[in-house]
This record gives C-alpha cells, structure tokens and sequence, in this order.
C-alpha cells in the first residue's frame, strides 16, 4: 500500500482516541437516559453519528487509513450540527421538526384512547425544551461542542499531526 493511505502511529492514535470520545458521549447519553432524562427525537438522531464514529475507530484499529478517518470527521462534524441544530431548537431560535416541537399539533389525529394508551410511549418529550443544563449549556449544546472537538481530532489525525 502508499504510504499517504495510511495513518501513522499518532495518527491512528488521534482516531482511536477520537472514536473512544464518541464511545464516552453516547454512553453519557445513555446514563442520562437511564437517569430519567428521557430522549426526544433529535437527541436519538444525535446518537446515530456517534455509533458510526464508534464503528470506524474499530475498523482503523485493524486497517488504518486516512479515508476512514475522513469519515470519523464527517461523523463527527454530522452529530455536532444536529446538536447545534437542536440547541437552537431548544433557545427558540429556529424551528424544529413539527414531530417533537411546538404545542404537540401532531397530536390532534389521535384519539382519546390513543393517548391515554400505556403501551404506546412512556413519555413525549419535546425537542424544543431544555431537559437538562450545565453552565448555560444544554445536553444537545455540549454535545455540538464536545462532537466539534472530537471533529478537530479525527482532521488532526486524517492530517498525520
């Protein structure tokens, strides 16, 4: 193989590291799910960057190279937009999905006994309210921060410094 396909060693390291970050943030995500933080559906969409990121580290573990750590940065700079994205949701900013925002409109097709239904959905939670904040950040607005960093790392490594 070329040498420019593959990472060096601190390269790959970088990756590693980079993908081990995303593991740390989903597994948050999930603690604080199991905290009783229950997600919306933009918090669920912020997860899915992070699992790819996860998977790709665990490929260059195996087969370093500089295309997969191009994709750990598109992964990550993906789950920062949508947490950026969904903070300014959350500060009114911009509108979100009429799926999980707003006075629950979509809600007027059910009938009385779909929503009094238990198995349905333990609980709706809307994307446009802060569930949780820490230092005047919300857990999508540290997560578009954190992921950005992470995005920093993967170019860092994709770079070979």
């Amino acid at each position: 193989m070329k040498k420019n396909t593959l990472l060096s060693h601190s390269s790959r390291q970088l990756a590693l590291f980079a993908a081990a970050g995303s593991g740390t943030l989903l597994a948050g995500a999930y603690l604080f799910q199991a905290l009783g933080y229950a997600p919306c559906q933009m918090c669920f969409w912020q997860r899915y960057p992070h699992m790819l990121a996860i998977a790709i580290g665990a490929l260059i573990w195996f087969w370093p190279s500089r295309l997969l750590a191009g994709l750990g940065a598109l992964a990550a700079l993906t789950t920062a937009g949508i947490g950026a994205f969904h903070a300014g949701v959350e500060q009114k900013w911009w509108d979100g999905p009429s799926s999980c925002t707003g006075a629950g409109a979509e809600l007027s097709g059910l009938s009385g006994q779909d929503l009094l239904a238990t198995d349905t959905f333990e609980k709706l939670v809307m994307c446009d309210e802060v569930s949780w904040a820490f230092a005047d950040l919300s857990m999508p607005a540290w997560n578009a921060v954190l992921s950005a960093l992470l995005c920093a790392l993967w170019i860092l490594a994709l770079r070979g410094r």
